[in-house]
């Protein structure tokens, strides 16, 4: 199986820049309603992942609840609890799998490490569900 098969193109995602401040983060995170995502470099190298945990924490334990002290801050500062680690787009199925066990999503860069989109654990789900009944409807 092809990793690009089940990509959802960086195009079509959001995500955020390491310049970006945690107010900038939060924003995106609240208008596409996601509880994480991608942090890129702004020459296209993928850096880690933010999730709103990790923006509540910050704002509770470094900035005491005060959103005006942190709407200003880089989302650089914020002390991450786990980056989804990345995949190259020649990773196996095996490998992809493996990964989304532990990660909402998996990121995947080319050969040069530039990001070029995310393969949702959904989509994993959703395609191994297709190959289950494509092979029980034959066996029936």
């Amino acid at each position: 199986m092809n990793v690009l098969f089940l990509l959802t193109p960086k195009a079509n995602l959001t995500y955020i820049y390491e310049d970006y401040t945690i107010r900038q983060a939060l924003e995106r995170m609240e208008a596409g309603r996601y509880a994480s995502i991608p942090i890129l470099r702004r020459s296209g190298e993928y850096v880690g992942t933010i999730t709103e945990g990790d923006l509540l924490w910050a704002i509770k334990n470094h900035y005491m609840m005060n959103m005006k002290d942190a709407e200003g801050r880089p989302v650089m500062e914020v002390p991450r609890r786990k980056d989804y680690l990345p995949v190259k787009v020649t990773t196996s199925a095996r490998e992809l799998l493996e990964m989304a066990v532990d990660q909402n999503f998996v990121p995947i860069v080319d050969d040069k490490d530039s990001f070029i989109g995310i393969v949702t654990r959904q989509r994993i789900m959703r395609y191994g569900m297709e190959q289950y009944y494509r092979i029980y409807a034959k066996a029936t």
